[in-house]
């Protein structure tokens, strides 16, 4: 019979998630439960579905890494976390994806899989170095003054200061990552591995110093990769110039400086005849020769169809005098400035040379038009700096061979892009690759392993190694031999070429495998309006200030929520609204089962079983959902996961099974109540693990372990 014995005390106070989420991640994370060593005895060995509970709660502690371990026979599922940088916050892009990986560990956790999340945190080259310099510059001091080993050890005590800030906001998400191998691109181990790519790569020739064009950021005074250059719309002016019996168009007069020559399309009926001739130009320095070339990138139909040739601030211009055996000037500086070349202009900045040019222009009758122009500058992803092409001595890494690897493993399917649009932006960057520019002249980083070179490697090259590295390589470490490939990786799509692609053909080059066989591009957090989220612009939104107010699970729920499959969430405070609502219905169900249940024995339904179609319906409709959810999870589709779930428990479960129940006084729907309840509660754990774990611990379930480490 039905008892009407009253719920624990506790669940008579509406919920508060401040009095729980702290307290149920320390009962998770103290016991060892995020460490694939300490998974409970009991699960089944063969990855699928573990059987009957054991009472056992933990089976003897492995020893990690070259230690001897016990073996194991079951199936491992491993994610490496995206690394947040040391300097980082957690903002709402970290939070959707750290929290879809956190959704697919817990539900393999679940499965019955060794499953570890390894987490870590990047040291962010250039970044780290900006934030201690502003930081030093309050106290008057620039890293110049210290001197590069000074400065150096004041950025590592900031980072022991600062840097672990954001794995303690993860922690307050949820995030179930098996902190007792967090790594550090920076920590010995990592920088053996660093060491050991760069000799790999360099013995075989495939690491060269040249002199070639790059991006050239005035302000941190480095240079940047093509991926590490931003672009934001600037309202400038186009001016038309004479150039002898030609008219040129330039947004940047001050580069004229360092023309060495004229490009035309050799298809264009207007110039084609010039092409090889010299020409006779007047200029604000004074009568110069430009020679002609020919080039079929040159757009026909934009401008005038001519083009100045600046070999040193310009890479297409740099391939063009390449080719045609062209001067190099150069005008600008790395300060930024124009430098003796420019003669009277030496000294100028760009914008005050770009004045005085086109005012001298206008003197000498050579300026033909000047109207606004609205284009997109070049931009240093960190400072925001305007960046400066220059010709410039830097350390390359030969792409071509690497670039094909890492195609190929995508055409023939080994990786997989979740959604499968996403490849094409991969495909679209390798098919243009050119060499990678991988020299930094920045302190704080990686110092390049040769002799008598004072340069960095680009965080990225670093990162690259991330898969592999961090379980231990270049040793041959038990946690490489048993989780490596991992499974799946999720980030945004933002950093697709930056480190994807990066790792991928890291992983074919130095362990003749896959670094991971899914990657989940998620969709990119907007404003309302569509706007990208920025704390400078005061369009971001701090999730810790979200979590705070509605709590861990809320926050989850509404950013799975809205998770359908876009390319973009246009963000909807309704659905945080909507989360913590849910997390109220939870648990005034759970409360509501207590009541109507009171000691009735909680037993394992099933349809043959049970014999009121009351209890048939919900229990059928119970193990529909169930199949759908885990199939569409293990298909990454995790909105429609979520939405599936609320649907059933809001609706299907409370709004009319439980109203139905209140005609029914038997054993038998006492044990389908708890029965539809508990795997409610695990199906939901994934996405809201707090709420679940404390209702979990109220239920009479036998042989009882936290629901964390539950079977599915």
């Amino acid at each position: 019979m039905l008892g009407n014995t009253p719920p624990n005390d506790e669940l008579n106070k509406p919920y508060n998630p401040k009095n729980h989420e702290e307290k149920i991640y320390k009962m998770w994370e103290e016991p060892g439960y995020f460490n694939p060593d300490r998974l409970p005895v009991g699960a089944d060995q063969r990855g699928n579905e573990r059987g009957p509970a054991s009472p056992k709660l933990q089976r003897p502690l492995r020893l990690v890494g070259d230690e001897a371990r016990g073996e194991s026979t079951r199936k491992t599922f491993c994610i490496t976390m995206a690394p947040p940088n040391v300097t980082g916050s957690l903002h709402m892009g970290h939070a959707l994806g750290y929290t879809l990986s956190d959704i697919l560990v817990r539900f393999k956790r679940m499965r019955g899989f060794e499953t570890l999340w390894l987490p870590g945190t990047d040291h962010a080259g250039i970044a780290t170095q900006n934030v201690v310099e502003k930081e030093l510059k309050k106290q008057g001091v620039s890293r110049h003054d210290l001197g590069r080993e000074k400065f150096l050890e004041k950025v590592w005590e900031w980072k022991e200061k600062y840097g672990h800030t954001i794995i303690d906001q993860l922690k307050k998400l949820g995030a179930s990552a098996d902190w007792s191998r967090l790594r550090f691109t920076m920590d010995e181990g990592y920088v053996k591995a660093v060491e050991t790519a760069f000799k790999h790569y360099y013995d075989k020739s495939w690491i060269y110093q040249g002199e070639r064009v790059i991006n050239w950021c005035p302000r941190c005074a480095t240079s940047l990769s093509d991926l590490e250059v931003e672009y934001k719309e600037e309202n400038a002016e186009w001016f038309e110039i004479k150039y002898g019996p030609l008219v040129i168009g330039t947004v940047r007069p001050e580069t004229k400086l360092g023309d060495t020559a004229i490009a035309v399309n050799p298809q264009d009926p207007r110039y084609k005849n010039l092409i090889g001739q010299e020409l006779e130009i007047e200029t604000v320095l004074g009568p110069a020769k430009m020679k002609v070339v020919g080039d079929p990138k040159v757009d026909m139909e934009f401008g005038t169809g001519a083009m100045k040739v600046t070999p040193a601030h310009d890479a297409h211009d740099f391939e063009l005098a390449e080719k045609n055996n062209l001067e190099k000037k150069q005008v600008i500086g790395p300060d930024g400035r124009m430098t003796a070349l420019a003669q009277k202009y030496a000294g100028l900045t760009v914008k005050e040379a770009r004045k005085q040019i086109v005012a001298d222009l206008e003197k000498k009758n050579l300026l033909v038009s000047r109207k606004p122009y609205l284009h997109n500058i070049a931009v240093c992803y960190r400072c925001d700096t305007i960046i400066e092409p220059l010709l410039s001595k830097q350390w390359f890494l030969k792409m071509k061979e690497l670039a094909q690897t890492a195609s190929d493993a995508v055409k023939n399917g080994q990786i997989k892009f979740h959604p499968h649009n996403f490849a094409k932006t991969y495909f679209d960057w390798l098919d243009n690759i050119r060499d990678w520019t991988i020299s930094r002249q920045i302190w704080w980083g990686h110092k390049i392993p040769l002799d008598g070179v004072s340069d960095v490697l680009d965080t990225w090259f670093s990162s690259a190694l991330w898969p592999f590295a961090a379980l231990g390589w270049p040793k041959k470490t038990k946690d490489l031999e048993r989780f490596y490939p991992t499974n799946v990786l999720t980030n945004d799509r933002g950093i697709i070429n930056l480190w994807d692609t990066r790792m991928i053909f890291s992983g074919l080059e130095f362990m003749n495998e896959k670094p991971f066989s899914n990657l989940i591009i998620h969709a990119t957090v907007m404003t309302r309006e569509g706007k990208r989220m920025s704390k400078s612009l005061g369009t971001g939104i701090d999730p810790l200030q979200l979590i705070e107010e509605y709590g861990a699970d809320a926050t989850r729920f509404a950013l799975i929520w809205q998770t359908m499959g876009g390319q973009d969430i246009k963000w909807q405070q309704e659905s945080l609204v909507a989360g913590k609502k849910f997390m109220n219905k939870i648990w005034n169900a759970t409360r509501f089962v207590l009541q109507r249940t009171g000691n009735s024995k909680f037993e394992v339904r099933s349809l043959k079983q049970t014999q009121i179609s009351e209890n048939k319906d919900v229990i059928n409709k119970f193990d529909v959902t169930k199949k759908t959810v885990t199939d569409l999870i293990e298909s990454y589709e995790f909105g429609p996961a979520l939405h599936l779930l609320y649907d059933f428990f809001w609706h299907d479960f409370c709004d009319k099974y439980l109203e139905q129940t209140k005609k029914l006084n038997d054993e038998e729907t006492g044990s389908t109540l708890l029965y539809v309840l508990t795997g409610s509660l695990k199906l939901l754990h994934p996405f809201i693990p707090f709420i679940t774990e404390i209702l979990w611990g109220k239920l009479p379930v036998p042989n009882k372990k936290f629901l964390i480490i539950e079977s599915w």
